[in-house]
């Protein structure tokens, strides 16, 4: 049942619920027997023991614990103390590797851990028409539960009604600012995550207003019981080095058992005792086998991990660390990571004057009045402790009270030096909020809100070319807001909208977008030159998503920009075709970001993907390597990736990935390195005991003919 393209009333009789009583005890008991508690799910653990002998399944580990076995018999063999120390060594070295690969399994089961403490402890339940608070746990389908302010969601459920509703849902859909809700709404079947405003998700948090609402999915039902079910299909796949380390072991074990094969063979034609040819076959067999290989590698990927450390990136895996200097394509979450995660006024028109201006610190009088109007009309705050910003409210709030600031209006002074004496607070019907306060000895009500419900309401200014900025602006993908004004003789003692928000004047309009950070530009330029493509996945609508990308350069001459949708209606051939000409993805849903993980690595190409959110995580774990966000980034997606950029900074990637590169170069000098004098070894004595056969033989047949 799609619950989010059904009206209220449809909901409730299929789920055989009531508004006002919810469900009978009795019923809930027999749904939860039936369908079991509202807890996600995870298959079974291995134990430890385990995952300690899975990590011998590598071949060159396999090579090296044979290798050690026939130096211990040589050992007994020659009867010397020293000879043991070889394949002890060899022992202990591959113990230790196996012991830090059980250890970076544990923690990768952190993921799920952390996804199942982000669901509510409890819940305000109607049960036979009385209000309760119970486990979370115990919520079943049908059961009708109360929101508030600051509560967790504990189950996803269809609102069947809300008052001014807002729900923080940037962890499962990638929206930066929160989302509005309405039980009213009837959304189309096929919309996206991010776009299904008359539902809430478990997991998620309400900010603003109330609700009650009917339970439609519990456990692993529910959105984030789906991602939890992406996180257990998916498997740590190995590195490219892990992928060509076991390429070379294999090559090692062929090369090392023909060696055998033939000195043994040639030794027994040259008369050799059995005995001493084969332990001499076999001795240079396992000195073909770079047994310090393991070692070196590791200590070259720990000093990169330390130096990556110095540029905020934290490596959780060690072959991760290779892996960076291997990739082609990085997939970018937009929010936070190529922006800065916070809203930015940036454009103001003044009604009257010819458009849109950018905003500076220092504006000029008629920018300045707006912005003072505008904040008069806000309830969020900006804090300022240690020289750092504190944002407190709502997104669009605090960029209008800062940019105020900037232009030498605190929002303190600005209320302390004009009273308000009445508001009706915004709710998402009217998209509204109105205030009234007391300016130069008149009272001035102010209204802020959207412009498609402002406009309608004013009665004076040029209404016709405040529709044409507004569409220039939202073309640059700014959220624009209208600010409007009226004077008044008296306060009504209970306002509402038909006493105030009517006949108004229409002051000006500002518009506000999550900028790009200052260094995205270059980084992505950077990682051009590099031979690496750019690419931006993220929830937010198209052409928002679309204007940052083109702005910082990775949406180049010829590339495509598709929704979540669209890409849900191509078959796998299809993307496959179409992926290297796509480099924004919009309103995407967490399978959609697996998806085009794996269309890539289907070409060959090595994928790094970025994240925050619990959205994020699979395609984090489904990734060559995976990179989590320090700062806002959720204990789920710090859970699924191999690094965590401690500063949710695109170019720190890609200095990353150069660091990266030169460890890889590193590596191959070593591997080189020790191939080149192991089978050097085996070489020189092939080459050895065949000039000696040739020799015997040439001595053989001179004194055959003098006799």
């Amino acid at each position: 049942m799609t619950t989010h393209s059904t009206t209220r009333e449809d909901v409730l009789q299929q789920l055989s619920t009531d508004m006002q009583t919810g469900l009978s005890t009795q019923e809930s008991k027999k749904r939860l027997a039936e369908h079991g508690p509202n807890k996600l799910k995870e298959k079974r653990k291995k134990t430890t023991l385990q995952r300690f002998f899975e990590q011998f399944k590598d071949p060159m580990i396999l090579i090296l614990i044979a290798a050690a076995m026939v130096s211990f018999v040589v050992a007994v063999v020659e009867g010397e103390i020293k000879e043991f120390f070889e394949p002890l060594l060899i022992l202990l070295i591959v113990i230790i590797n196996a012991v830090m690969g059980v250890m970076q399994e544990s923690k990768a089961e952190k993921a799920l851990d952390a996804l199942k403490n982000m669901s509510a402890p409890h819940a305000r339940v109607l049960r036979d028409g009385t209000e309760r608070i119970l486990d979370a746990a115990e919520l079943v389908v049908g059961d009708v539960i109360h929101l508030e302010a600051g509560d967790f969601i504990p189950a996803d459920a269809r609102l069947l009604a809300s008052a001014g509703l807002k729900s923080e849902e940037s962890a499962l859909t990638g929206e930066s600012v929160p989302t509005e809700k309405d039980a009213n709404a009837l959304i189309d079947e096929n919309a996206p995550l991010g776009d299904r405003n008359n539902m809430v998700f478990s997991g998620c948090s309400i900010t603003y207003g109330t609700a009650t609402a009917v339970v439609t999915a519990t456990g692993m039902q529910t959105e984030m019981g789906k991602i939890a079910n992406l996180l257990d299909a998916e498997e740590n796949a190995q590195t490219p080095l892990q992928q060509k380390l076991a390429q070379l072991g294999k090559y090692l074990g062929i090369v090392a058992l023909l060696a055998c094969a033939i000195i043994f063979v040639v030794g027994l034609a040259n008369g050799i005792p059995v005995m001493e040819i084969f332990m001499t076959s076999v001795s240079l067999a396992v000195s073909a086998i770079p047994e310090g290989l393991p070692a070196i590698v590791t200590i070259v990927l720990s000093i990169g991990v330390q130096r990556m450390v110095k540029r905020n990136a934290l490596i959780r895996r060690l072959p991760a660390v290779e892996t960076l200097g291997s990739a082609s394509i990085i997939c970018s979450d937009k929010t936070g990571t190529l922006t800065q995660n916070r809203m930015t006024l940036v454009k103001a028109y003044v009604d009257g004057t010819d458009g849109a201006k950018d905003l500076t610190d220092n504006n000029d009088e008629p920018i300045k009045n707006l912005l003072m109007f505008a904040t008069l009309c806000c309830d969020g705050s900006v804090v300022f402790e240690n020289g750092e910003e504190q944002h407190i409210g709502d997104p669009t709030e605090t960029a209008i009270v800062l940019a105020a600031y900037k232009n030498g209006m605190p929002k303190e002074m600005l209320h302390a030096r004009y009273t308000r004496l009445a508001s009706i607070p915004f709710d998402s019907d009217r998209k509204l909020m109105t205030t009234v306060n007391r300016i130069d000895g008149k009272n001035v009500v102010i209204v802020k809100g959207a412009c498609d419900m402002m406009i309608p309401r004013c009665t004076e200014g040029d209404l016709v070319r405040a529709k044409q900025v507004t569409e220039e602006m939202s073309k640059d993908a700014l959220r624009v807001l209208a600010v409007a004004y009226k004077e008044i003789d008296t306060v009504p003692e209970n306002p509402t909208s038909d006493d105030l928000e009517h006949g108004l004047i229409l002051m000006g309009l500002v518009g506000m977008i999550d900028p790009p950070r200052p260094e995205a530009k270059e980084a992505v330029a950077l990682c051009r030159r590099a031979g690496i493509k750019p690419v931006m996945i993220t929830g937010d609508h198209v052409v928002t998503a679309a204007a940052i990308a083109d702005d910082i350069g990775i949406l180049a001459e010829g590339d495509r920009a598709i929704t979540g949708a669209e890409l849900d209606a191509m078959t796998e051939a299809q993307l496959d075709d179409a992926v290297e000409h796509i480099s924004v993805y919009a309103r995407v849903s967490p399978e959609n970001k697996i998806r085009i993980v794996k269309a890539w690595q289907r070409k060959g190409k090595v994928v790094s993907m970025t994240g925050d959110g619990v959205n994020d995580a699979p395609a984090l774990k489904a990734a060559d390597i995976g990179c989590a966000m320090g700062i806002t980034g959720t204990d789920v997606a710090k859970g699924a990736a191999d690094m965590t950029l401690t500063d949710d900074n695109f170019a720190t990637i890609v200095h990353a990935v150069r660091e990266g590169r030169g460890i890889y170069d590193n590596i191959k000098k070593v591997v080189g390195f020790l191939l080149g004098t192991n089978i050097g070894e085996v070489i020189t004595v092939f080459a050895a005991m065949l000039l000696w056969h040739r020799h015997r033989c040439f001595r053989c047949s001179f004194f055959g003919s003098i006799w």
